[in-house]
């Protein structure tokens, strides 16, 4: 995992915290690449919001360095308390974690007055895996509040990959180098159906991680909240179990792709009717914040050709992992779907590509435009740093994706867009490499930061 992150002297790294009474002994972390974001903005605000889906590890991650905290989900005397004052959540000593800050939103207010009254920085590490109703943290935060998105984890968090091959670099013009990463197709199958969630992994030394049966009914019991309990938490309205669970499986047949909001309310259709373009809008509106899906933006460059930019998002999960849940697939039915499994793969990337991208403070879009040239992702680092990909499960269709890269780059304005710091293709397995026309090809299990 390469070296851990430089600690400023005023916080200390509690790898094994102490239990909570009553409870198991600690679990192992495994370090995750946000860790060293997390220290730089403590240091340099009065407080940090963690958001990510619900089990990425934003707990975890928080509890190393808090000195003291509240657990909101899991202490219901805390939660009547901070109805009557929701100040006294703040008491302890720092920094302090206030644990699914959400389910008590006026905290929000407490805590950036109280950044505003205290000397210094680092007071406060909130976490939250849904975005309030009327989103209180938009406008009052700035300059008080820092923002952290941590995602499910890596293949190179996971450590399934060498990470020989970094973003950072190609994104400071250094070339593909050669390492090799043999992943086998099954494995990438299994690891693409467990998906990077931490408490799949081994929680102690000695222990062994779950297998890809227990994974992927863990994936199933997740969703299945999700449908029962947590759209209609931040929903505010009466949901349907069974239409959510549908319509999560439209987002799932439809990952990787432009579908528009009247095609997943169509691919939704029960024996009842189809849902309407309102509720479909509700569904998704409620699954972003709960950030279970995360859709990746178009990139929109200066073009030296005529062409007409699309700006439709690509639909993705958080995790496709739980694309594969919605559907109650396996490894196997991947195999026998290469078509489907070559979506899947594309979303995998697209998750460890904004891992990697965070550590860059870059992102990550799409490209798509009238003539149907597409590109599965394009990193944008800032004025004149970005680099694109294509995405291809299967290496032997590198030449494919390396033509639509040299087609794509010829029609982008080098002169408002700068040269693109790199262009390569992101395959399952073999070696890393640089072709003779100057695009990389990298596998997945090179691929790091």
């Amino acid at each position: 995992m390469g070296r851990p992150p430089d600690i400023p002297s005023r916080y200390v790294v509690r790898e094994r915290p102490q239990p909570e009474a009553g409870g198991l002994g600690p679990r192992e972390y495994w370090p995750r690449l946000a860790d060293r974001e997390l220290l730089q903005r403590l240091a340099r605000s009065g407080a940090v919001l963690i958001e990510g889906p619900r089990a990425c590890g934003k707990t975890a991650a928080a509890r190393r360095i808090a000195a003291s905290r509240v657990m909101l989900d899991r202490d219901a005397s805390a939660r009547r308390a901070a109805a009557v004052d929701p100040g006294f959540l703040l008491h302890g000593e720092t920094p302090r974690l206030i644990d699914e800050w959400q389910l008590v939103p006026e905290i929000w207010n407490h805590v950036r007055h109280a950044v505003d009254d205290r000397a210094g920085r680092g007071h406060f590490i909130l976490t939250g895996s849904a975005v309030p109703p009327d989103d209180i943290t938009r406008h009052t935060g700035a300059g008080r509040i820092g923002r952290l998105r941590l995602r499910p984890m890596s293949l190179f968090e996971l450590r399934r990959s060498t990470g020989a091959v970094s973003l950072g670099k190609l994104l400071a013009g250094n070339p593909v180098s050669g390492s090799a990463a043999e992943l086998t197709v099954t494995e990438l199958a299994e690891l693409t159906c467990a998906g990077g969630w931490p408490g799949h992994l081994a929680s102690a030394p000695g222990e062994s991680p779950l297998s890809p049966e227990d994974a992927m009914a863990e994936n199933r019991d997740y969703l299945g909240e999700v449908c029962r309990t947590d759209v209609r938490r931040v929903d505010g309205s009466e949901r349907d179990p069974g239409r959510v669970g549908r319509f999560l499986q439209s987002l799932g047949r439809n990952v990787a792709t432009c579908a528009s909001l009247a095609t997943l309310a169509r691919d939704s259709a029960g024996a009842d009717h189809a849902l309407s373009h309102h509720t479909a809008a509700a569904y998704l509106a409620a699954l972003t914040r709960l950030m279970v899906v995360e859709d990746q933006p178009p990139w929109a460059p200066h073009l030296r050709s005529r062409s007409r930019l699309r700006v439709a998002p690509k639909r993705h999960f958080a995790d496709p992992s739980l694309a594969v849940a919605a559907l109650s697939a396996t490894p196997e039915h991947l195999l026998h779907d290469f078509e489907w499994f070559g979506m899947l793969f594309e979303s995998l990337v697209v998750r460890d590509l904004r891992v990697y991208a965070q550590v860059s403070g870059a992102s990550v879009h799409h490209y798509r435009d009238n003539t149907g040239l597409e590109v599965d992702a394009v990193v944008d680092a800032g004025p004149g740093r970005w680099a694109a990909f294509e995405i291809k499960l299967g290496a032997s269709r590198t030449d494919e994706g390396a033509r639509t890269l040299l087609k794509f780059a010829s029609r982008v304005d080098r002169e408002r867009c700068g040269e693109p710091a790199a262009l390569a293709v992101i395959v399952g397995s073999g070696y890393a490499y640089t072709r003779a026309d100057g695009i990389g090809v990298i596998p997945i299990g090179a691929l790091g930061a």
